[in-house]
């Protein structure tokens, strides 16, 4: 029987994956009957979730847990090797980690700030991405890359320009990846998560006021919670989704609008697309009109041109 959300004997990476949405992923995975080898960049944390989730699962040999830096290229690379030692195979890989913002406006912000910011959450994407890639045209079987970026890379926020850049090169970088990369049967997708409590976020849901701005604004009433993220997890590594790649998954209760039906966008002179199609096509009509209109002139050439051979040809006036 067609079981399309099984993931017995596949093994999967979770960078983050010590808490927050990576933590909620593996938890998913792990119970839809994966292997897992989730990624964190502190030890003491990233051993006591392995060893969360290997009591809840109760197959301490599915979970295996690496300490890494994301950012750090010979780190990954050390890293992603141990994954497979202990997985066997990696069949999909979440490149999840990232780090926040300061606040920090854009004009007093430093070039370092900046790049602390893209050497996590753009840097940090590509190793991890590229040593998964790697290994996965290697083994010939195909597999699944996943990125964590933001609705973030969505519309713009004051104080956070370099974290919203940073989420807005990784969806590109996905859709890139997937066109690069189908030939070899991997499939690239991102997940922009809204306002979604984690360590990153909990000091600004736990603020009265920044909550009674933002959670009225959210259809669903609530923040978001890292299990909130196994689902779409589950089946972006499954067979489920097999035919799906180079989307982008936005998971935050509703509260980013859709963007509008393309006949509504409008155009850098502030028309809509639609009306000006319209006139472009109403206009050419009207050009392709006048031009089979037949002159008296044309009438009279198309009659002399008719007449039988041996009769004088006559002058037009």
């Amino acid at each position: 029987m067609f079981q399309p959300f099984d993931l017995s004997g596949r093994g999967a990476v979770i960078t983050g994956g010590n808490g927050g949405i990576g933590y909620g992923m593996a938890r998913a995975l792990l119970a839809a009957g994966a292997h897992v080898s989730i990624w964190g960049s502190r030890a003491e944390k990233t051993e006591q979730a392995r060893a969360a989730l290997a009591a809840e699962c109760g197959d301490a040999a599915r979970v295996h847990a690496q300490v890494c830096d994301v950012g750090d290229e010979a780190q990954v690379a050390q890293a992603f090797d141990a994954a497979v030692a202990a997985l066997g195979r990696v069949d999909a890989c979440f490149a999840n980690a990232g780090v926040s913002g300061k606040g920090t406006p854009m004009m007093e912000m430093s070039l370092e700030e900046f790049r602390r910011v893209q050497r996590i959450n753009v840097e940090g994407v590509f190793l991890t991405f590229r040593a998964a890639a790697r290994h996965m045209v290697a083994h010939g079987q195909g597999g699944v890359l996943v990125a964590t970026a933001s609705t973030a890379a969505l519309e713009g926020a004051a104080r956070n320009s370099h974290y919203g850049a940073s989420k807005g090169a990784v969806t590109s970088f996905v859709r890139a990846l997937a066109v690069e990369l189908a030939r070899h049967r991997i499939r690239v997708n991102s997940i922009l998560p809204g306002w979604i409590v984690t360590e990153m976020t909990e000091r600004s849901v736990a603020n009265e006021k920044f909550a009674g701005a933002v959670l009225p604004r959210i259809p669903a009433r609530r923040w978001g919670e890292g299990d909130d993220f196994g689902g779409i997890a589950v089946y972006l590594a499954s067979d489920a989704s097999a035919y799906t790649t180079g989307e982008q998954f936005v998971i935050d209760g509703g509260y980013t609008p859709p963007p509008p039906p393309a006949a509504q966008r409008s155009d850098p002179r502030g028309h809509h697309l639609v009306e000006v199609v319209r006139h472009r096509l109403v206009g050419q009509r009207r050009r392709i009109g006048r031009a089979r209109q037949i002159t008296p002139h044309a009438q009279a050439l198309q009659r002399q041109n008719s007449e039988p051979s041996g009769r004088p040809f006559k002058a037009l006036p």
